[in-house]
């Protein structure tokens, strides 16, 4: 079809949607912190039982390839609001940094539209968004709760709200994953985990916290289904980045980037529709943006899933590209790890900016961080750390802690866990040089300042705080919705 014809056509359609008398439908936006796909029971994992998610998926649209912009949560959840990738954010680009308030961002736009907007939980950070010119949270005004939030909505008025969960953020409670069922043995680890009694029951504690996330939500529908909203709200159900295990959150593997999405919109999207393209999460700001018939602002790089959730469309790009900078204050000189990388169907590449410094960050304590501070403290961090030596366990701790070449390449299609760098196999010298070029002309195109300008702007204070990732909220907090729940 043509280019021409293809947007008459969508356009047509979703007229045709608002024709028949609908009302302008609401947002429910829901994120966690530090979920990793392809953790839900939809996609086939056989511990975790995520009910909600699927429920979305089943009605709605189930993705299978989408990817933060970072994997890490200020940068990620930055990139979700302004539809822009972190590098053209300036301190928005870093965590515990701030988001210059001249990038505009959904929720305003949307507010402008007539909407009423509302944030519950984790939104936009961890970082001061007053230093960045903000008098609240870019992502919303708070509330205590849903109900309370729909309580607000003026009648006849449509709304958007974010739900930010804390979970499966850590810390966890040791053994509530195994206090809750799933079994240990039955655990699918990825293949840059040691197999031991500790990382499989750290890995039912995170299955425990995705499934209370999931729970939150059921919560939040019920409420619609009472108030007769339900099939006139759009639910996105996503995360920000990767588990908060070794080689997983901060990283640019599939592990730490690629995210679980599903999308319900029954008016207009076909229940049980299955999206195998590839998407980044800066497409959500688009997609809001044209739902509420919102003319996007220049600058948003971001490409709307209309098209593929009216299933008009397919290749909407041929890859995806993310990122990270600086996480947490663990490296001498309060210094980052500028890595950038291009994700296709078939490879990842990764190109590592300063392989000189450690991935995870020192070996030794900076500051109040201890050791490779970029991975959350856990039992799967202890356990490599002390079985460092082990014959069985050395493997993986150069995996998640040792330094990186300046190039990483991974075959996905024969090593889908990513553990195995082909960059300096000669039979992938093809593909590594057009990725690379793919790569570089992309950032080039988009000015990444550490390609075409000062780069050591993301290494240069101010952060507002030297402490590593927090949960929201802490551990009392967590702790206080799980007896809630």
């Amino acid at each position: 079809m043509r280019k021409g014809v293809l947007h008459y056509a969508l356009g047509l359609f979703f007229a045709c949607s608002y024709a028949v008398g609908a009302a302008q439908p609401n947002i429910l936006f829901c994120i966690a912190d530090d979920w990793s796909w392809p953790h839900a029971s939809i996609y086939g994992d056989k511990v975790v039982r995520t009910p909600t998610f699927d429920r979305v998926a089943k009605e709605g649209a189930l993705f299978t390839q989408t990817f933060c912009a970072s994997p890490s949560c200020t940068p990620s959840r930055a990139a979700i609001l302004t539809g822009r990738y972190p590098h053209q954010l300036r301190e928005g680009g870093n965590l515990w940094g701030f988001l210059p308030y001249e990038f505009p961002v959904f929720p305003d736009l949307l507010a402008k539209a007539g909407y009423t907007i509302g944030l519950q939980g984790k939104g936009w950070g961890p970082g001061n968004f007053e230093a960045g010119g903000w008098k609240r949270n870019p992502a919303g005004p708070a509330f205590k709760s849903f109900d309370q939030f729909l309580k607000s909505v003026p009648k006849g008025k449509p709304f958007f709200f974010w739900f930010g969960s804390s979970d499966p953020h850590r810390p966890y409670d040791a053994g509530t994953g195994a206090g809750a069922g799933m079994d240990r043995e039955s655990v699918s680890r990825p293949a840059c985990f040691p197999d031991s009694p500790e990382v499989r029951s750290d890995i039912l504690d995170y299955y425990f916290e995705v499934q209370r996330f999931d729970g939150q939500i059921a919560k939040m529908l019920k409420l619609l289904e009472d108030s007769g909203q339900l099939d006139n709200t759009i639910i996105v159900i996503t995360s920000d980045n990767g588990m908060p295990f070794p080689r997983c959150k901060t990283n640019l593997y599939d592990s730490g980037c690629r995210m679980p999405l599903a999308i319900r919109w029954p008016k207009n999207v076909k229940a049980g529709a299955t999206i195998d393209e590839l998407v980044s999460l800066i497409d959500l700001a688009p997609t809001f943006l044209e739902v509420a018939e919102v003319k996007p602002v220049s600058g948003i790089i971001g490409k709307s899933l209309l098209p593929l959730l009216a299933g008009a469309a397919k290749q909407q790009r041929d890859a995806v590209f993310f990122e990270r900078e600086r996480h947490a204050n663990v490296r001498k000189g309060d210094l980052g790890y500028p890595s950038r990388a291009v994700r296709t169907k078939d490879f990842l590449y990764i190109r590592n900016l300063r392989p000189d410094r450690w991935p995870a960050g020192d070996p030794t304590m900076w500051k109040a961080v201890g050791a490779f501070g970029d991975i959350d403290e856990s039992p799967s961090k202890t356990y490599i750390m002390q079985h460092r030596s082990d014959t069985g366990v050395a493997p993986f701790f150069e995996l998640a802690m040792a330094k990186r070449p300046a190039e990483e390449l991974y075959d996905v299609r024969k090593d889908p866990d990513q553990v195995k760098n082909v960059a300096a196999d000669p039979a992938y010298a093809k593909t590594k040089a057009q990725m690379a070029e793919q790569l570089m002309s992309r950032l080039t195109a988009a000015k990444d300042p550490r390609v075409t300008g000062d780069g050591k702007t993301f290494d240069r204070p101010p952060f507002t705080d030297e402490s590593p990732d927090p949960p929201a909220g802490g551990k009392k907090k967590k702790n206080a919705e799980k007896k809630a729940e």
